[in-house]
This record gives C-alpha cells, sequence and structure tokens, in this order.
C-alpha cells in the first residue's frame, strides 16, 4: 500500500524543538551539524537491525530501509544545495518529492548492506562539507520554490534535523543531547 505523501512545510522546527522526535534545531550552533551528522550515520546500522529492515510497521509508515535510503537521498539531495549556496548567488532549489522518489526507486527493495554503505559515504560527505564552510558564507542564501528563503546556516539547521527525526521514526529512541 502506498503512503500518503508528506506534505507539511517542515521549517518550523527552525523556530521551536520537534515535538516528535525531541531535536531543537532553533537554537544549534552551526559548527554542531557535521558531529550531529557523524553520530547519525553511525547509528543507522544498529536501527536496521533491529527487526526486518524491509518491513513497514504499517500501512502508513515506511520501513527503516526506505528511512535509510530517504536519509541517503536527503544526505546527497543537501549536499548540492550546500555547493550552490556556497558558489552561486541566491540559487533557487530543485524540487524533490520525496515520496515519489521512494516510490519510483523503490527504496524498500534496496539491498540493506548497499542503502547503509551509500548512506555512510553521504553522510561523511555532508558532514565534510558542512565542516568546511568558512563563517563568512553563513549568511549566504538560497530558495525553494514555495519560498522558504535560507541562508546557509539554517539551512543546516533545517537539514540536519531530518536524518536525526527519521532514526527516532525507525528506532522509537528520542534525541537526547
Amino acid at each position: 500500500m502506498p503512503i500518503d505523501p508528506d506534505t507539511k512545510n517542515w521549517t518550523w522546527v527552525l523556530q521551536r524543538r520537534c515535538d516528535a522526535c525531541g531535536f531543537d534545531a532553533s537554537s544549534l550552533p552551526f559548527r554542531e551539524i557535521p558531529g550531529l551528522v557523524v553520530d547519525n550515520v553511525g547509528r543507522w546500522p544498529a536501527a536496521l537491525e533491529l527487526s526486518d529492515p524491509s518491513a513497514r510497521p504499517d500501512d502508513a509508515t515506511w520501513s527503516p530501509l526506505e528511512y535509510a535510503a530517504h536519509v541517503r537521498d536527503v544526505f546527497r539531495r543537501f549536499a548540492v544545495r550546500l555547493d550552490a549556496m556556497t558558489t552561486l548567488i541566491d540559487p533557487a532549489f530543485d524540487d524533490w518529492d520525496q515520496d515519489a522518489t521512494a516510490v519510483a526507486e523503490r527504496y524498500g527493495e534496496q539491498d540493506p548492506t548497499t542503502v547503509l554503505r551509500e548512506l555512510a559515504e553521504a553522510g561523511h560527505a555532508i558532514a565534510d562539507a558542512f565542516r568546511a564552510v568558512p563563517v563568512d558564507a553563513l549568511g549566504r542564501t538560497g530558495h525553494r520554490s514555495d519560498g522558504s528563503v535560507f541562508t546557509v546556516e539554517s539551512l543546516g539547521r533545517y537539514f540536519v534535523h531530518d536524518p536525526i527525526h527519521h532514526l527516532v521514526d525507525v528506532t522509537g529512541r528520542r534525541f537526547v543531547s
């Protein structure tokens, strides 16, 4: 059964703690983002070992494998966005339908070992990219087609919530700072 698409605008995570996962991106220092990403990457192998990684817990929820494939692609997508923001003037981000991607790429049928390897590679790459951002680039901007404008700093805080939130979705263990 297909999952109902997530149509929420999650930019509110830049203003307050996420009640669902416990993570508060609103006050996160930018330089902590790479460490949070690397920590998150290291937790996915155990998360996929909790049960059958391709089994959905219910008809409305992705399987752990689908979440891991999505997080891998979030890492890749935001690496492109971060690069654009640090090399172009106010770039427009390509729209991304994460739910259509999950179906088209058959997230639930991918090999868990491959997904974990690719997730780790993409996660370490985006952590390195955020680590390399110079202080004078933190205010550079980019925007989505829905009108949401991000600075490099707010993009990083918005981005890091996603893999943290999805790890909580899979494990049920709320984020603890």
